[in-house]
């Protein structure tokens, strides 16, 4: 496994230049006092560095590197954490005091504040705003109640030399070895279909583990992580790793983070915001499915899991395994670079474990079927669902939630618009008044504007429509449905038929007999870059939950047989598809092949904004253009990857001038954006 950085990639893994002072400071020692370096809790990016204060000798003890504290900033009192203790201070005038320690805690750890640095500036944004992210709030009474030296834990067991799960790939074991022998291997890893990843991602925990190395597992939802803290515990034994997720609530989960904190455990398993948990001797970061978007956080400076994992690595020089049923076309560039090594099973083990899989588009079933173009239940699929239901359950994955999420008016095909502000109408259910999507105006008197024809009909459906025509088709079987709502965990292996979204697929011992996959084109027509990869990947994972072809395993995509991604996934193939899929975007100048970055904001603010910017010579600038109907418009800035850092640095420097001014309306500035169509 290599542990080199490709060239290519140095704009990513490169450290950070050190923040430079608002104006020249002469060193000056301070005469009775330490000086505490603080990051106080502002988003202004011209604020984005340390301020020094004086530490009164009343909470010398509890003003540790790492605590939480109040300062006086601007005439308020806000929150921070001291970074550091110094005997001098580059600030010529007099130092203000701190004015509280709220807890000695030393909750921000060394690593995780360089971690944070060097985040926010790959994001353009501020440490602050990071820290918010990467530190939960406090809970006194947890803190109170948690013992800083519990009686320690029994030891681990020895792992199996047998591999396990690893043996059905050819570089599997020699993953495993590396791990052993506390190396920092780097791997993209293209999981076999079937639930055995959950096995494998806790047999390399394991061997971390044994090797007395601190893991960090960050998979997308709490469904997996539930299903990864069984597999944990039943190859660590119980007391070893702990489980973060929001849903546990803020006080038991800043429980858990403060027992990973204090060593107490050093394998972690969590959602999005456990990339940052402070494990300590971090020998491996393990990322499952990366193509989902909830690894993106939400909030500013909208850091990606890959990219945050990938850089702690780097630093920390610690193992790296993305997996997934698919690959990403960014997990391809970092095989390409040479940065990580590929794990994949050979092709006719992939064929043994993988179902058969059928798309109802192909010239052979329009030959059989001429209304399988068009129809939302062809033949084929119906004769499959039919078969496999007396063996097992069968999964129907419906892109969409909802009962009638989109109407047409049922003489000419036009759109359903609201007359107030033409919006989309839709139904909530068979006897609901349609109603508008946008401002939930009633439209019970509506008529088409072009024929003014009074009826109406679906043209996008839902997963609880779908479940009652499947209801009516199949009425010895019980209909179950898994969404947004209510999302189902497992499902028993007798005859029915689950209904479900993408990504809420219960799982089944055993596995389905056939799965569905409707309404193919809702997810290729998206207006979206990854379009195609995000179909894939939905298709493969739900394809992943039914049994070998062997078995009688079927699926059948309601897709174009001729589609690279309904052909990839005929052929199980993502490794290659990723491949194309960035050999295109290279030729077209589009991410990850490039860097980019959005700036969205008033007309007028983003024109501003831009005046102000000194892009790099490399850097090309697109747009602005009008994005959405609110008057909103979208600037794209492009650069290669290895100029991305002065790209990054000329966005900060531009917030930062914007800021300084007291600019009352702001633009939004998002490094590697996922949406740049």
């Amino acid at each position: 496994m290599s542990d080199q950085t490709d060239p290519a990639e140095e704009a990513l893994f490169e450290a950070p230049r050190a923040s430079k002072p608002s104006r020249p400071r002469s060193r000056r020692p301070a005469p009775t006092r330490s000086v505490a370096r603080v990051v106080v809790d502002t988003p202004l990016p011209h604020l984005d560095h340390p301020f020094d204060y004086r530490v009164p000798e009343s909470l010398d003890q509890d003003a540790v590197p790492g605590c939480r504290v109040r300062v006086r900033f601007n005439g308020q009192l806000l929150d921070g954490f001291l970074l550091e203790r110094a005997d001098t201070s580059d600030f010529p005038g007099r130092l203000a005091y701190l004015h509280q320690v709220v807890s000695p805690e030393p909750v921000l750890t060394p690593e995780i504040a360089a971690l944070a640095r060097i985040v926010a500036d790959h994001y353009a944004g501020t440490l602050s705003d990071v820290l918010r992210l990467a530190i939960p709030p406090r809970h006194a009474r947890v803190e109170k109640e948690t013992p800083h030296t519990p009686p320690p834990p029994p030891p681990l067991p020895e792992p199996d030399p047998d591999p396990g799960p690893w043996a059905d790939y050819p570089t599997g074991p020699a993953f495993l070895t590396a791990l052993r022998d506390q190396r920092a291997p780097r791997a993209v890893w293209t999981a076999l279909p079937g639930p055995q990843w959950r096995d494998a991602i806790a047999a390399a925990a394991h061997t971390a583990a044994v090797a007395g190395r601190g893991v960090l597992i960050v998979v997308p939802t709490g469904r997996d992580v539930a299903s990864l803290d069984a597999a944990l515990t039943a190859r660590l034994g119980p007391g070893h790793h702990v489980a973060l997720t929001a849903e546990l609530g803020p006080a038991e989960r800043y429980r858990r983070w403060l027992s990973v904190l204090r060593g107490h455990v050093r394998v972690v398993v969590g959602t999005r915001a456990a990339m940052f948990a402070p494990v300590r001797d971090l020998g491996l970061v393990v990322l499952w499915d990366d193509g989902d978007d909830v690894h993106s956080d939400p909030h500013a400076p909208y850091p990606h899991a890959r990219t945050v994992l990938s850089l702690r690595a780097h630093y920390s020089r610690s193992a790296v395994l993305i997996g997934s049923h698919t690959r990403t076309a960014e997990s391809a560039l970092l095989v390409e670079s040479g940065w990580a090594h590929p794990i994949v099973a050979d092709r006719a083990l992939v064929r043994r474990r993988a179902p058969l899989v059928r798309a109802a588009g192909d010239d052979a079933e329009l030959a059989r079927d001429e209304a399988a173009r068009t129809a939302r239940l062809p033949s084929l699929a119906l004769r499959v669902a039919r078969q496999a239901a007396r063996h097992g359950p069968v999964l129907f994955q419906v892109p969409r939630r909802g009962y009638l999420n989109a109407l047409a008016c049922a003489r000419c095909r036009t759109p359903a618009r609201c007359a107030a502000c033409r919006g989309p109408l839709a139904l909530r259910s068979a006897h609901a008044i349609p109603y508008c999507r946008w401002c939930g105006h009633i439209a019970g008197d509506w008529r088409c504007p072009s024929c003014e024809f009074p009826r109406l009909r679906a043209t996008v459906v839902g997963a609880r429509r779908t479940a009652e025509e499947l209801g009516r088709a199949f009425p010895a079987l019980p209909v179950r449905t898994s969404g947004r709502d209510e999302v189902l965990t497992e499902v028993p292996a007798t005859p029915a038929l689950v209904v479900a979204t993408p990504g809420a697929e219960p799982t089944v011992p055993g596995g389905y007999a056939a799965a569905v996959l409707l309404d193919g084109w809702a997810l290729l027509g998206r207006a979206d870059l990854r379009a195609a990869e995000e179909a894939l990947r939905r298709w493969c994972n739900a394809a992943a939950l039914v049994r070998p072809a062997a078995e009688g395993g079927q699926v059948v995509v309601l897709a174009d047989a001729a589609l690279p991604a309904v052909q990839a996934l005929i052929r199980w193939s993502p490794a290659a598809f990723a491949e194309r899929e960035l050999a295109e975007r290279r030729e077209l100048g589009f991410p990850p092949a490039v860097t980019m970055a959005s700036v969205t904001g008033d007309p007028e603010r983003v024109r501003e904004f831009l005046a102000q910017l000194d892009l790099p010579e490399a850097a090309e600038l697109l747009g602005p253009v009008p994005v959405g109907t609110d008057g909103t418009e979208r600037a794209l800035l492009r650069i290669r990857r290895a100029a991305a850092r002065e790209l990054s640095a000329a966005l900060k420097a531009a917030s930062a001038a914007r800021s300084a001014r007291r600019e009352e309306k702001s633009v939004h500035v998002r490094v590697d954006p996922l949406d740049v169509l």
